[in-house]
């Protein structure tokens, strides 16, 4: 019998929910969420498709001792953190020139919206003395390193390096349609996520995320942009969704060990090769392949997000070119960001982005 925690009740969450419920082995589901109706509904939606008991929980993932209430309450096997002040997704398609700039200077910058629901779960977490697994599914490649100084970061993330594996799946099974496919290991950064999704190689072969096929690690770095392309938009959410279900199943215990490709493991930065055996988290890398060497290709990449570095207390400072992004409309918000600045950032991009809170 295994239950699970969903906190936050977005697209992902629902996603999240309904797959769990479908596969059977979670038998209770605690979904938690701001919004009463759109809670209830999701609540409902999903404990019509299956047989699995579904709990509605009214909390703001920003409330922490009301978190911290809830896990003491509910005592789940496993948390899945899926909140975020604003969806990642929020700016796509806007043309304005306040929206271009932040959108180009990295989804680092928009770290006020994706931060404090994270480190709100994870005090909880300590606070309510849980000490099971938490899957971090917001911008995990950069938030885990965040918080892995400060003792906060979740177990793992989900998704990016998951769905870069699912990529290169894609791509053997298309040219071998029959049979079992080799273990594949990746270790790369949500930066190159975009790339992989819509099948462009970057031409220097140093800015492409790595992939280790069979238990030789071969390397077949190509095979990660030969899958069919696909557009930005909110459709790569089903890709997430598949990339994240087997983890999640995995970290529940008593099933087969997965060896797969995650995001901030322990709160490193980027994505590596994880071996999941009854729900403890183990990193897998291939031979040759160091951890010093892993991280620092992970940590350049993470520069393209905007990330430049993150000191030990958890303040970001952005690189040169997050900061020549928004330099005409707003330079101050490429400023050093430390955590307890977080709430008046976010205001500020807010108002820059004409989005009241």
């Amino acid at each position: 019998m295994s239950n699970v925690m969903i906190i936050g009740m977005g697209d992902m969450g629902e996603r999240l929910a309904t797959g769990l419920a479908a596969q059977g082995r979670t038998t209770r589901l605690t979904l938690v969420g701001r919004s009463p109706k759109r809670l209830a509904d999701t609540a409902a939606c999903v404990a019509s498709q299956t047989d699995c008991f579904v709990e509605p929980v009214v909390a703001d993932a920003l409330r922490r001792d009301d978190l911290a209430e809830a896990l003491d309450r509910h005592r789940p096997d496993l948390v899945v953190q899926c909140a975020s002040s604003q969806s990642p997704w929020a700016l796509f398609g806007r043309t304005d020139a306040a929206a271009r700039a932040v959108n180009g200077a990295g989804l680092a910058l928009r770290l006020p919206y994706q931060l404090p629901p994270v480190v709100s779960v994870m005090r909880a977490v300590r606070d309510a003395g849980y000490t099971g697994p938490v899957a971090n599914l917001s911008f995990p490649d950069v938030v885990g390193p965040i918080l892995r100084p400060l003792g906060l970061a979740p177990t793992l993330g989900l998704g990016n390096a998951g769905i870069m594996l699912r990529r290169v799946r894609t791509a053997l099974r298309i040219s071998a349609p029959t049979g079992k496919l080799p273990l594949v290991r990746i270790v790369g950064h949500h930066a190159q996520v975009f790339g992989v999704m819509q099948a462009n190689e970057p031409a220097d072969a140093n800015d492409r995320c790595r992939v280790y096929l069979g238990a030789e690690g071969r390397r077949r770095d190509s095979l990660a942009y030969r899958a069919p392309s696909l557009a930005p938009g909110r459709i790569y959410n089903r890709v997430t969704a598949g990339a994240t279900l087997p983890v999640l199943e995995a970290l529940l215990g008593e099933s087969e060990p997965l060896r797969w490709s995650v995001p901030a493991p322990a709160g490193l930065p980027g994505g590596y090769p994880v071996r999941i055996t009854n729900g403890q988290v183990t990193l897998d890398l291939p031979p040759g392949q160091s951890l010093e060497e892993a991280v620092s290709f992970n940590e350049r990449l993470g520069r393209q997000d905007g990330v430049e570095r993150v000191e030990d207390d958890g303040t970001v400072h952005f690189t040169e070119a997050c900061r020549a992004a928004v330099a005409d409309i707003a330079p101050e918000l490429a400023d050093p960001l430390p955590l307890d600045g977080l709430t008046e950032r976010a205001k500020h991009l807010d108002e820059l982005l004409g989005q009241p809170r």
